[in-house]
């Protein structure tokens, strides 16, 4: 099965939720995105701009109802990481690479710069949809990451909401450009990734 047919999938699935739901169904889509799973609000937020043209939704309560779902998916993933994250990856981390060592330096990372990091995650593609968990893992104040979850869900919500609204029927057309941008963000954090290994690498050796 190819990107597009899964893409094709996503959709429908998105469409179906909003257009039976209504406020709810944009908050449950954008919850499950901001939950670890990779459900696209390049379709949730450009269709729920489309309703918006339609008169079905009010721009003001339709960005309300998809950053509540993102504040709520956070806090799903970010408790998880509290009561699960570090004893598995204490346990298991090895298995990913990842050493005490380095969960020392998630901890300390969050500790000294977790408002930012949320803040600045919450506007990238990908890296929006996971955000919450290492900042359980390393036990950021739990209000504090609710703030900037906020503080940075919104912007994203509302220009991608209006997008799809001042595109009316065409809003389709803005989900080829965001996965283009996402493919190019998965790239440099694939890449990213394969430094960090091969620098890891070089000093086990020394």
């Amino acid at each position: 099965m190819n990107l597009e047919v899964i893409l094709m999938q996503l959709g429908q699935f998105i469409i179906e939720l909003i257009s039976g739901l209504g406020y709810v169904g944009v908050f449950l889509a954008m919850a499950i995105e901001s939950a670890c799973i990779p459900l696209p609000s390049e379709i949730i937020l450009p269709f729920t701009g489309y309703m918006v043209f339609l008169g079905h939704f009010d721009l003001r309560y339709a960005t309300l109802a998809a950053v509540l779902g993102n504040l709520f998916g956070g806090l799903v993933a970010y408790y998880i990481g509290v009561w699960g994250g570090r004893p598995f990856l204490k346990r298991y981390g090895r298995y990913f690479l990842i050493n005490e060592r380095e969960l020392a330096w998630t901890e300390r990372l969050f500790a000294r710069h977790g408002e930012i990091t949320v803040f600045i995650g919450r506007l990238l593609p990908v890296i929006r949809t996971f955000i919450s968990l290492p900042a359980g893992i390393a036990r950021m104040n739990v209000f504090k990451m609710s703030l900037y979850t906020i503080l940075g869900a919104l912007p994203w919500c509302f220009i991608l909401i209006l997008a799809g609204k001042k595109l009316g029927e065409n809003w389709d057309s803005l989900k080829s450009y965001f996965h283009h941008f996402d493919l190019i963000i998965g790239v440099i954090i694939i890449l990213g990734l394969g430094y960090w290994l091969w620098q890891r690498k070089k000093k086990q050796k020394k």
